[in-house]
């Protein structure tokens, strides 16, 4: 993935992501591709007035753009500017409560997308029943264990043929990996 691709937020860019609807928003984007406020309005169940609203704020802070040479009259497309966005810890660290409203917004779409598939598993094909699985691991690993195990793992995610690149094989299916990697630590005062 190029760097291009990735959007590394800032204090000042968090905040215009830091909306439980424009995450939803604009995971939809990235994975369905261009759309305008009235259809992201139907498949989220709002108002195309709101969702018009959120795509303008997520176009100021530029995480979403207008495709141009689509619609007709007023109609107006946009698309994703990024395919991943990435939150550091220095960002983390001097905006708090941005960061927490965000992460809790992606941590609900992760929630979503987790019921939407168990919905859907039971009648999954059986050649994509091997490939799933909805597991975890407790381990008990030093802060830089942590840090390789996600760099390793984002490394093997690499490897792998991204959901935005053109003329994918005709049986390639989206598939969504998510990761949390989530240190539970202790304090002494704990006990």
């Amino acid at each position: 993935m190029s760097e291009e691709s990735r959007v590394r937020l800032d204090p000042t860019s968090l905040r215009g992501v830091a909306h439980p609807l424009r995450v939803r928003i604009l995971g939809l984007l990235r994975q369905d591709g261009p759309a305008t406020s009235t259809t992201l309005a139907e498949r989220l169940g709002l108002s195309s007035g709101a969702t018009s609203y959120h795509l303008r704020q997520l176009a100021t802070y530029g995480f979403v753009v207008e495709e141009t040479g689509r619609g007709v009259g007023r109609e107006r497309w946009w698309r994703a500017a990024h395919e991943r966005t990435l939150l550091d810890e220095k960002t983390v660290l001097e905006a708090p409560a941005d960061a927490e409203t965000y992460m809790r917004a992606v941590a609900a779409s992760y929630a979503d997308t987790t019921e939407r598939w168990l919905g859907e598993s039971q009648v999954l094909p059986e050649e994509w029943r091997p490939g799933s699985t909805l597991s975890n691991a407790m381990l008990r690993l030093t802060p830089a264990e942590a840090a390789r195990l996600r760099d390793e793992l984002d490394a093997v995610i690499q490897r792998y043929r991204q959901h935005a690149e053109p003329e994918p094989p005709e049986d390639a299916e989206l598939v969504v990996y998510q990761v949390q990697l989530m240190p539970f630590v202790r304090r002494a005062d704990d006990g």
